[in-house]
């Protein structure tokens, strides 16, 4: 992380509330750049995070969380970070959740797990600060040295006179100081923390399972209207016509409207119906009739996709990303080669909560409650389609029934503002179906591997070619649908050569957890095994081989660059993947366990967002090929510090679980055009009864600052499980997902 410049001013302010508390409002410099993963991890604008603290004269202290909370547990989490360095007890911290506000607050997003990284020490210095300004009142209240005091449970203790003070008895002094420069504040030893490494339960968890209003599909106000918006079947198609008049005298139907779209964030047209509640609108619109123009969409197919991929295959590619070595040479002296073609579909996210949007357009200014990961982008894009300033859009955020990346695109909020304008002063709440979410995604790509590799005698691999065939338009690539030149195996193999090709799309895709590597992961470390079996070895020791070679460096020209942050190997760091996959060989006990017949074990593992993980799973498969995971071991280095153990045991396990859903069952296909899955009978994810019934996760911690969990533990399950079920039947499953290979779930 950047190291973080904040001069006096521009850190603190402080100001006396209402009845002697102190609130702190705190403004930090740009400190990172937020990497969204979207279209291979493309920079956003500098993060400048800001925190508000309020302290009651009572000592209660309330903390604003600034990010959106899509269940990955920030809301909970950079709260932490403050409470910590202001030195409160938890029990007395509440929580609210922040409105976008570029005035406070830059960078609040969801996505790319860069809360951890970008917040780890800007939001710790935020409470330090406002402890020595603490300190500083107590001492001249006191008249004796601020070092001669210490704080603790929201006091200020003086031990020589055996004196306290309570925060909130302090705030009319504290606001009067200036504060110190931040460069001198002293952060906590981590054998200080109290906080910080406790499982601390999310704040929201009350409100969640007591069903109380909490999400954007709750918000409610006087006079709102419930609208549908019904776009063209086919990716990219326009309205010509419908039959709004009929639509209009449907009871309790206020507007039918056709739309032509809006260029910053919501291209399509369609049409809106607006009624007295959802289920009116949603009824009315089965009976539209609309003429589209479906445009050259309405000739793609997931068919033709893959004929296509093969005949690219057949070609010369397009374009070189990485060439390393002779591989043509090393193939040919190779004491074995294995050639293999992997495929995996198109995904959708599929969030619980589909996408909604409420907005009000009244007086030319336009106020919206949106779940939504990118707000600020939001907020620029609802403002150009109503023609005002950023500056007159007012976004609130509630908390999202996940998100997993597909709210990091705004479309339903630009929706919704396009409808809002249509009917000024009246609010309205946009909501989609599961059949529009199902429909109207933005996908992850579908990718074609087309590879050959060798091994020499003493089964070390020598040469590695992938042709990796994808989607996009010249020497740019669909939004996720590329691949980095440092992408593991990348750099640790002296013979190495990356090649890519494209074909045209027009179906939307974008950042599904773990953007890239959720399915690249599968690739690679498959093949790996492919290897390691073609030369009769240890899959795991075959890996810590490949991680002692000397990396070669990117020499730039056609190599490119990994993604960092993002995912690739870019930020890959041999020593720490080295020690994850040797603490999960040991945990799983690889190698020293006799394991029944139909019973396997296979490895995998995968550097992605700041994260080295590595993942063993054990897997039985019967006669009928249905498959249960047994066992998955995790070993995780995101750094020197676990901040909240409870969240990072459940991010951990809520990507195995995700993960085996990519695996399984989960395709999205493209017919004529149109997407052909509807809802979740067509699109199962893993159920309660098919999760493993033991996941271990252990954390191997390393001098380096944390990084976030929200995606880095998903991408090695898939090839682990894989893996396993090769162990277990000898049948190596290439494509995804298992299922259309005969494979099931017990």
């Amino acid at each position: 992380m950047s190291p973080v410049a904040l001069d006096r001013r521009a850190f603190l302010r402080v100001t006396a509330l209402a009845g002697g508390g102190l609130m702190i409002a705190a403004y930090l410099d740009p400190a990172d750049l937020l990497g969204q993963g979207r279209g291979g991890g493309q920079p956003a604008a500098p993060l400048t995070p800001d925190a508000f603290i309020k302290i009651a004269p009572d000592g209660v202290v309330t903390i604003m969380a600034k990010n959106p909370e899509i269940g990955q547990g920030v809301k909970t989490m950079l709260p932490m970070l403050i409470a910590e360095e202001l030195d409160v007890d938890w029990k007395d911290v509440r929580v609210e959740q922040a409105d976008l506000d570029s005035t406070k607050y830059s960078g609040q997003s969801a996505g790319g797990s860069n809360a951890t990284p970008s917040n780890w020490e800007p939001m710790r210095r935020v409470g330090a600060m406002a402890r020595a300004t603490l300190v500083a009142a107590a001492a001249q209240t006191w008249s004796v040295p601020a070092a001669d005091l210490t704080t603790g449970s929201g006091q200020v203790r003086h031990a020589a006179s055996n004196r306290t003070i309570g925060y909130g008895q302090l705030g009319p002094a504290a606001a009067k100081l200036t504060p110190p420069d931040p460069s001198a504040v002293r952060l906590k030893d981590p054998k200080e923390f109290k906080i910080i490494g406790q499982p601390i339960a999310n704040v929201d968890n009350p409100a969640i399972v007591t069903g109380r209003p909490l999400y954007g599909i709750d918000f409610s106000m006087p006079g709102m209207l419930f609208a549908v918006y019904q776009r063209c079947p086919v990716h990219g198609g326009k309205p010509v016509s419908a039959n709004l008049d009929a639509i209009k005298a449907m009871p309790g139907i206020r507007h039918a409207l056709l739309l032509q779209g809006a260029p910053s964030g919501a291209p399509y047209g369609g049409v809106a119906i607006v009624a007295d509640n959802w289920w009116l609108a949603e009824n009315a619109r089965k009976q539209l009739q609309v003429t589209w123009d479906e445009g050259p969409g309405a000739a793609q197919s997931s068919e033709g996709f893959l004929a296509r991929a093969k005949e690219l295959a057949a070609q010369p590619a397009q374009r070189p990303l990485r060439s390393d070595g002779d591989v043509d040479a090393a193939l040919k002296a190779a004491a074995k080669t294995v050639e293999a073609e992997y495929a995996y579909p198109f995904l959708n996210h599929a969030p619980l909560e589909p996408p909604n949007c409420t907005a009000l357009f009244k007086d030319g200014k336009l106020e919206m409650w949106a779940g939504t990961q990118t707000p600020q982008g939001g907020r620029g894009q609802a403002a150009r389609t109503v023609g005002i300033p950023d500056t007159d859009v007012t976004i609130h955020l509630p908390r999202m029934g996940g998100g997993f990346g597909r709210r990091l695109q705004n479309d339903y909020v630009v929706e919704a503002a396009l409808i809002a304008k249509e009917i000024p002063g009246t609010p309205v709440q946009l909501r989609w179906s599961r059949e529009d979410d199902m429909h109207f995604g933005t996908y992850r790509p579908a990718g074609f591997h087309f590879l050959k590799g060798g091994v020499d005698a003493s089964g070390q691999i020598v040469a590695w070619r992938d042709l990796f065939v994808s989607f996009g338009s010249g020497n740019s690539f669909a939004s996720s649908a590329s691949i980095g030149a440092t992408e593991f195996p990348a750099r640790y193999i002296a013979n190495f050569t990356l090649e890519a090709s494209t074909m045209p799309l027009t179906v939307p895709t974008g950042a599904l957890r773990a953007p890239g590597s959720n399915a690249i992961a599968f690739v690679m470390q498959s093949f790996i095994d492919e290897l390691a079996h073609a030369a009769g070895r240890d899959p795991v020791q075959v890996r810590l081989d490949l991680l002692n070679a000397t990396p070669i460096e990117a020499a730039g020209g056609g190599r490119g660059g990994g993604r960092g942050g993002g995912g690739g190997g870019g930020g890959l760091d041999a020593e720490r993947m080295r020690g994850v996959l040797e603490l999960v060989a040991e945990k799983s006990g690889w190698g020293k366990r006799q394991l029944p017949k139909g019973t396997g074990m296979g490895v995998a593992f995968h550097f992605s967002h700041r994260g080295h993980f590595a993942e063993v799973a054990e897997v039985t498969v019967d006669a009928n090929k249905r498959v249960r995971v047994t066992r998955v071991w995790i070993a995780g280095d995101v750094g020197r510090q676990i901040i909240n153990p409870l969240n990072a045991e459940h991010q951990a396990e809520s990507s195995i679980i995700e993960g085996l859903s990519h695996l399984m069952a989960l395709e999205i296909t493209i017919a004529k055009g149109r997407v052909v899955q509807n809802n979740f009978g067509e699109y199962p994810f893993v159920r309660m009864r098919q999760v493993p019934p033991e996941i271990q996760i252990h954390w191997r911690l390393t001098d380096n600052n944390p990084t976030g969990l929200g995606e880095p533990v998903l991408p090695p399950i898939l090839p682990a499980v894989a893996n396993a079920i090769f162990a277990a039947t000898g049948v190596r499953v290439r494509s995804l997902p298992l299922s259309k290979h005969g494979f099931s779930w017990v």
